[in-house]
């Protein structure tokens, strides 16, 4: 690979864990919607999705409101719990103080959680989790274009140790409760992709070999 390859394949990288971070963040909207529906690699993310008889059917308004968004409540606020903590913790609580197991590292890096907007409880929320996995590739992305290659292998490697110790300690099986608990092929769909991105993503950063 030449120098533009990797750039590129950070970019993809972090553009997928940005998609990823959005859709298990919030409700998703019309102009997210609109814009998985007009681009073809997204779209081919979303497979069960695209032939839903629903989504091509129904008027955006329909489809948000009366399947989207209840089923969006549904995994992530009221059946499934989407936090690192109580997955990991024995007592199955979620930390919302400063003993957060993520805490110090997004502190490290100069990432601010900001609460309100995201609408989440603690700094482990899976998609707070999917955004600063985000935010470490777009300063990997930096290094590369300046060809800092110091930095670009400190980042690679702290993004291993994220995913490592984090995000592939739960969210595994977070995702797959929510592939099975999903009423919507579109939140079936966003799980399955997940899950399959987060595993092939540890693997290229320790191997080399992208995800597909």
């Amino acid at each position: 690979m030449g120098d533009n390859d990797f750039m590129n394949e950070t970019q993809a990288r972090s553009n997928l864990y940005a998609l990823l971070s959005r859709v298990l963040l919030q409700e998703s909207d019309a102009p997210l919607i609109e814009q998985i529906r007009n681009d073809a690699n997204m779209l081919e993310m979303f497979p069960t999705f695209a032939t839903w008889n629903e989504a091509n059917t129904l008027s955006m308004h329909q489809l948000i409101h009366e399947y989207l968004n209840p089923d969006f409540s549904d995994l992530s606020l009221l059946h499934l719990i989407p936090y690192e903590t109580f997955y990991t913790r024995d007592d199955q609580m979620i930390e919302t103080g400063g003993a957060n197991p993520v805490t110090d590292i997004y502190s490290a890096y100069d990432f601010i959680v900001d609460y309100e907007a995201a609408r989440v409880v603690s700094s482990d929320h899976i998609g707070v989790e999917l955004e600063f996995m985000h935010h470490l590739c777009e300063a990997q992305r930096k290094a590369e274009a300046e060809d800092d290659n110091d930095a670009v292998a400190a980042l690679k490697h702290v993004q291993k140790e994220f995913l490592n110790k984090h995000l592939l300690q739960w969210a595994p099986l977070y995702l797959i409760n929510m592939k099975y608990e999903a009423r919507t092929p579109y939140y079936y769909d966003i799980a399955q992709t997940a899950l399959e991105f987060l595993l092939s993503d540890n693997e290229y950063i320790t191997q080399g070999t992208p995800f597909q």
